[in-house]
């Protein structure tokens, strides 16, 4: 804890404000993900990886409130969120299928202060999604497109099935046309004819030892919790310090 010149504690900051947000576009990343982009006054910025609450209001004053990661680089009065859909989920199936441009919600954070990049910093960067987990390891990838960073990034992406993958186009044409991007895609249940690795859980030949840099890379996991803890558990065994390995999950434990 930091602490003020006569040794007291700084006072709390106040509790973040609800902001409102207004649909600007949207569109389909899958047939159960979207990406929707925001505009949000008042809206300061985050760092890459973050995430934020979100409000929804029904005309009858119910409210329902979940977490999502930006999917955005930081962008001050702007962001982007991509929702995948979950059964029968009180916010999702709203914000995949319902929601309009001109509709309103009320977003507030940024939230997280462990889970983030940041382009200042000169280490090579491991992520690791699972899923919908790839969300806030987009916004990293974003991120340093947008900085202009040449750090090295080797993102690892586990998915279901190929028509499961998000922001397949642009990942494509990112790896192919950004210089020290790499992009691995794995598939856990069908695969593509032409890909030779057989579907089947993340395991530890798909991931980088420790020294596959020079210097140890800051290593970024997401997805869901049986997914981070079977990647974490590699990682280690490949000789990641624990240290190093930030992890972010969502539903049950496996």
């Amino acid at each position: 804890m930091s602490v003020t010149a006569a040794g007291e504690a700084p006072p709390r900051p106040g509790p973040m404000p609800w902001l409102r947000a207004r649909l600007d576009d949207a569109w389909l990343e899958t047939r159960v993900a979207r990406t929707l982009v925001l505009d949000v006054p008042g809206w300061a910025g985050n760092d890459a990886g973050q995430h934020v609450d979100v409000r929804l209001t029904a005309e009858d004053g119910y409210t329902a409130q979940r977490t999502y990661s930006i999917a955005s680089a930081p962008e001050p009065g702007r962001m982007a969120l991509t929702v995948q859909r979950v059964g029968d989920g009180e916010a999702s199936p709203y914000l995949v299928e319902e929601m309009r441009p001109g509709d309103e919600l009320e977003v507030r954070g940024p939230i997280g202060g462990w889970f983030r990049w940041d382009a200042a910093w000169p280490e090579p960067v491991l992520l690791v999604g699972g899923g919908s987990g790839v969300v806030p390891l987009m916004a990293m990838i974003r991120e340093r497109v947008r900085a202009g960073s040449r750090v090295p990034f080797h993102l690892v992406y586990s998915v279901r099935t190929p028509d499961l993958v998000i922001y397949t186009n642009e990942l494509f044409a990112l790896s192919r046309t950004t210089p020290g991007l790499r992009v691995d895609r794995l598939y856990s249940r069908a695969g593509l004819p032409d890909v030779a690795r057989p579907p089947g859980r993340l395991g530890r030949d798909d991931l980088p030892p420790v020294t596959a840099t020079a210097v140890p890379p800051r290593v970024y996991v997401c997805g869901p919790n049986g997914f981070v803890e079977n990647a974490t558990r590699h990682l280690q065994d490949l000789g990641h310090d624990a240290a190093d390995i930030r992890t972010e999950r969502f539903g049950p434990s496996s």
